[in-house]
C-alpha cells in the first residue's frame, strides 16, 4: 500500500455525509442587532500598539487615546512600544514606554530578574504548531507563556481605554457598552486568529458567553476601509506631486512626508478625526468594478490585498486572497544585529543581550531613530550612539576597544567617530534596508502578474514602515506608473482608524476569499475503477471507499459574507455524546483524498448531542459553517427535534 489510509490506523471508519449541499441563504445569516453604545479598536502591533473608539451614535468621530508617557526623539508617539514588562515572580508590572522606562533604570543586577519582552507578535506568525501553550523568550532568556503575556497586553489597553471612556462620560464606563475590535494581519493562519480570541478571553476583554462582543478585524482590510473615506488634502499621491498637498512636483518624497507629518503634528491635539460621512474625494474618482490594492507594511508582516467597488453601498470584494509574509520593518533591525555581530563577533553579541539586556535595548532606540532618517538621497552619515556598557563590556570580553574591533573588521562603510558613535554611512544603512525592500517587491510583482490583479487603479501605501522614502521609491520604480500610488498622512494610524469603522460597520466587506482549502474525511460507496483498491473497505458486505476529501470551500474560492455550507452528519452510535470530526487543509484548490501530500489536519469541530437523544432510528444532525468572515464559525442543529447543537470548530489544541 503506497499511502496507508489514515481514518484506518486512527481506527476512525470515516463519516458518511447525509447530504452535502452548499448554500447561500440570507435567513441564516447571524443576527448584527447588538447595541453597544461604543467600538474600540486595538491595534496590537509588532512593534507598536494603540487603540481608538467612536461613539455608535457619531460613527463620524474617531478618536485617537491619550498622549503616552515617554516617547523617543524623532519618533511621533501617537502610538506606544509593544513592550511588556512582568516583575520576577511574573505579575504583569507596566506596558509600553513605561516598561521601557523601567527597566532601561533598573540595576544591571537587577534587570535580570525581571522579564522584558518585545516584538513578541511575530511568534504568532512563525510558530508552525501554535497551541494555547506557546511559550515566549523573554530578554533575560526566560521562558513565558505566550497566550499569558497578549492577555496581559490585552486587559492593559482594556483598562487604559474604559478608564479614558469613564471621564469623557464622567461615571463608571461598563464593558458590555463596548463592542471591542482587534487586528491582526490578512496572512494569518485560523489558529493564531484563534489565539488571539483565547488571549480575549483570559484578559477579560469579553466573555466566552459573549463572543459577539469582539471582532477580529483584519489589518488591510481595515486600512482599505479607511482609505476610502481619504480627502485630498489628508493623503500624498506619489505619482502626480502637484500642489493638491502644497508640494511643487520637484520635492522629493521626504519633503512631501515632512509636510504632511508636520499637518499631522498640528491636527494631533484634537486627537479626533472626522470621516466623511459621504464618500472621499479620492472615492468618488472609483468607478463600480475598479480595483486597488492595499500594502500593509507593518513592524512584522506585510500584507497586501486586491479590493474592488461594488456600487451603490460601496461594499468591498476580496479579488485574491491575501498574501504577504514576515517582510516588515524589523527585518531591517535584525540586519543590523548581523552587521554588529560581523563587527564585535556574534559571541560577544549575544553574551551582552543576555547580560545587559537593558543596556541592548537602547542600543536599539537608537537605532531606531537613525533607521527613519534613512533616504534615498542622503549623503551625510548616520551616527550610532553606542552605550556606555557597551564599551565598557566589550573591553573587558575581548581585551580591546570598540574602535580597535571596528579597524579590524572589513565592513568599510561603518566608522568610529570619537564622540563614541558607530558613524554609517548611507550606503550602509541602505544596504540594512535592501533585504527586506526585496522581499516586499518581489512579493509585489508577482502579484501584479496574476491575472486577477490587473487594471490596479490605486495602490494604497499604509502601516508604520509606510512612511520610509527607501521603500516608497522601490515601490515607485517597480510600478512604473501602472497604478496611483496613495499614502494617507497618519500613516501610522491608518488602520486603527479602518478597524474603528469595521466594528461600526462590519458587513462592508461581503465578499472574500478563502486562503486555503477545508474540509474533512469522509466514507463514500466505493466505485470501482474511480477509486484506488487501497482505499478499499467492507464493512457489512457494504463496499466503503475511505478517506475521501469532502471539501468545504476551495482556496481562493470567493465566499460571501453570511454563505453557509452546509452538511449533516450522523452519530455512529445512537448512545454517543460527542461527534468529533477532523478539519483537513491544504494550500492546493482541487484534493481528492486527506491522504494525499500538502494536506493536514488543521482542526477540529466538535458537535455536542449530548441530551438530543430521540427514538428515530437515525439521528441527523445538520451542520453550518460559515467561511466569509474574518473567522470560521460553526452551528449545528438536531434536525429531528429541532433542537440547536451545540457546536465549535477549534484550530489551537491539537
Amino acid at each position: 500500500m503506497a499511502n496507508p489510509s489514515p481514518a484506518k490506523s486512527m481506527g476512525d471508519p470515516g463519516i458518511t455525509p447525509l447530504s452535502p449541499s452548499h448554500t447561500q441563504n440570507d435567513t441564516d445569516q447571524v443576527p448584527s442587532g447588538l447595541s453597544f453604545v461604543v467600538v474600540v479598536a486595538i491595534d496590537f502591533g509588532t512593534t507598536s500598539s494603540g487603540y481608538a473608539y467612536a461613539f455608535t451614535k457619531e460613527p463620524e468621530c474617531i478618536h485617537t487615546m491619550r498622549r503616552w508617557e515617554g516617547g523617543d526623539p524623532g519618533v511621533s508617539n501617537q502610538k506606544t512600544p509593544t513592550t511588556i514588562l512582568l516583575t520576577p515572580d511574573r505579575k504583569f508590572h507596566s506596558f509600553g514606554y513605561a516598561a521601557r522606562d523601567f527597566y532601561h533604570d533598573l540595576d544591571p543586577s537587577e534587570s535580570k530578574q525581571w522579564l522584558y519582552l518585545e516584538k513578541f507578535k511575530m511568534k504568532l506568525h512563525t510558530t508552525a504548531n501554535l497551541s494555547i501553550d506557546t511559550d515566549l523568550l523573554a530578554a533575560n532568556g526566560k521562558r513565558v507563556k505566550a497566550l499569558d503575556i497578549f492577555a496581559y497586553a490585552l486587559a492593559f489597553f482594556k483598562e487604559q481605554a474604559l478608564k479614558e471612556l469613564s471621564d469623557q462620560m464622567g461615571s463608571e464606563f461598563d464593558n458590555n457598552d463596548v463592542r471591542w475590535v482587534i487586528t491582526v494581519p490578512a496572512i494569518w493562519k485560523m489558529p493564531a486568529k484563534q489565539f488571539m480570541r483565547e488571549a480575549a478571553y483570559k484578559s477579560g476583554l469579553v466573555s466566552r458567553e459573549n463572543p459577539e462582543q469582539l471582532i477580529i478585524a483584519l489589518e488591510p482590510e481595515a486600512a482599505s476601509i479607511y482609505c476610502r473615506k481619504l480627502r485630498l488634502h489628508q493623503m500624498i499621491d506619489l505619482d502626480n506631486r502637484t500642489t493638491q498637498n502644497g508640494f511643487s512636483p520637484t520635492e522629493n518624497v521626504g519633503a512631501g512626508m515632512t509636510q504632511a507629518k508636520e499637518h499631522v503634528r498640528r491636527n494631533r491635539q484634537s486627537r479626533t478625526f472626522l470621516v466623511e460621512n459621504v464618500i472621499g474625494e479620492l472615492w468618488s474618482e472609483l468607478e463600480e468594478g475598479d480595483r486597488y490594492v492595499v500594502v500593509d507594511c507593518g513592524g512584522g508582516t506585510v500584507d497586501l490585498t486586491v479590493h474592488q467597488i461594488r456600487l451603490p453601498e460601496g461594499h468591498l470584494k476580496e479579488l485574491y486572497k491575501a498574501s504577504g509574509g514576515p517582510y516588515g520593518s524589523i527585518g531591517i533591525d535584525y540586519e543590523f544585529e548581523k552587521l554588529l555581530c560581523k563587527i564585535f563577533g556574534q559571541d560577544f553579541i549575544d553574551q551582552f543581550k543576555i547580560k545587559r539586556p537593558a543596556a541592548w535595548v537602547d542600543l536599539m532606540i537608537a537605532f531606531e531613530s537613525r533607521k527613519r532618517a534613512a533616504a534615498p538621497d542622503r549623503t551625510n552619515p548616520l551616527n550610532i550612539s553606542l552605550p556606555f556598557s557597551f564599551i565598557d563590556y566589550y573591553k573587558k570580553f575581548r581585551g580591546h576597544s570598540v574602535e580597535h574591533a571596528l579597524r579590524k573588521s572589513n565592513v568599510d562603510f561603518v566608522k568610529w567617530s570619537s564622540q563614541g558613535m558607530l558613524r554609517m554611512n548611507p550606503d550602509a544603512m541602505n544596504a540594512l534596508f535592501k533585504p527586506t525592500i526585496d522581499h516586499i517587491i518581489q512579493h509585489l510583482t508577482e502579484l501584479f502578474e496574476k491575472p486577477e490583479v490587473s487594471d490596479i487603479k490605486f495602490l494604497f501605501l499604509v502601516g508604520g514602515f509606510a512612511e520610509s522614502s527607501l521603500l516608497q521609491q522601490a515601490v515607485q520604480n517597480m510600478l512604473q506608473g501602472r497604478s496611483r500610488i496613495i499614502i494617507p498622512h497618519d500613516v501610522g494610524l491608518t488602520i486603527l482608524k479602518g478597524a474603528v469603522l469595521f466594528g461600526l460597520d462590519p458587513g462592508v466587506i461581503n465578499v472574500r476569499r478563502s486562503p486555503v482549502t477545508y474540509g474533512v474525511g469522509v466514507l463514500n460507496r466505493f466505485v470501482e475503477g474511480k477509486h484506488p483498491q487501497e482505499k478499499l473497505l467492507v464493512k457489512d458486505g457494504t463496499r466503503w471507499c475511505t478517506d475521501v476529501f469532502d471539501t468545504f470551500i476551495a482556496a481562493d474560492q470567493s465566499v460571501a459574507l453570511g454563505e453557509l455550507v452546509k452538511r449533516s452528519y450522523t452519530p455512529a452510535k445512537p448512545s454517543q455524546q460527542v461527534i468529533v470530526i477532523h478539519v483537513y487543509c491544504s494550500e492546493k484548490e482541487s484534493v481528492g483524498f486527506i491522504s494525499e501530500p500538502g494536506v493536514r489536519k488543521c482542526g477540529t469541530l466538535r458537535l455536542d448531542v449530548s441530551g438530543t437523544e430521540s427514538t428515530a432510528p437515525r439521528r441527523e444532525i445538520q451542520t453550518l459553517m460559515q467561511f466569509g468572515d474574518t473567522e470560521i464559525r460553526a452551528m449545528a442543529v438536531d434536525v429531528a427535534t429541532a433542537r440547536t447543537v451545540k457546536a465549535s470548530i477549534d484550530f489551537l489544541s491539537h
